[in-house]
């Protein structure tokens, strides 16, 4: 199984819409490395899901449930989406700041690439942050 983290603007689609939706497509991903990341996608991969903007904190755990496909939103034809499951929520959100001042994340894409909406995490990544947010890993 591979990590990753996905960010979304929670006033354009949060964690309670997800939720309410159960199982919805991550689509309007327009960046070549955002999207090549969603096609190394598999079922049952796990990611975070990160609140952007001024929130700046993951707040929960998504599965993907089906694999990259055309995204419908897309008229060039160019790019494509997949479709995450809501797992659960974090018991404790985890802020950017709280990741920044973790030593052992000091290599995260969140820091390095901090524009980049599509991301890897590594296990060891994963582990310390769900650790950070009280949340079975």
């Amino acid at each position: 199984m591979a990590y990753w983290l996905i960010k979304s603007e929670p006033n354009t689609w949060s964690w309670d819409d997800h939720v309410k939706a159960g199982t919805a497509e991550w689509d309007g991903v327009r960046n070549y490395q955002a999207s090549n990341n969603m096609k190394a996608m598999k079922v049952g991969d796990q990611a975070f899901f990160y609140h952007s903007v001024k929130e700046k904190q993951i707040v929960g755990i998504v599965e993907v449930a089906k694999e990259y496909y055309p995204d419908g939103t897309d008229p060039s034809g160019r790019f494509g989406m997949v479709d995450f499951k809501a797992l659960r929520p974090f018991e404790q959100p985890v802020s950017l700041a709280e990741i920044k001042a973790e030593p052992k994340l000091e290599d995260i894409a969140l820091i390095k690439q901090s524009r980049l909406s599509v991301m890897p995490i590594t296990a060891a990544q994963w582990k310390t942050i769900c650790k950070m947010g009280k949340t079975k890993a």
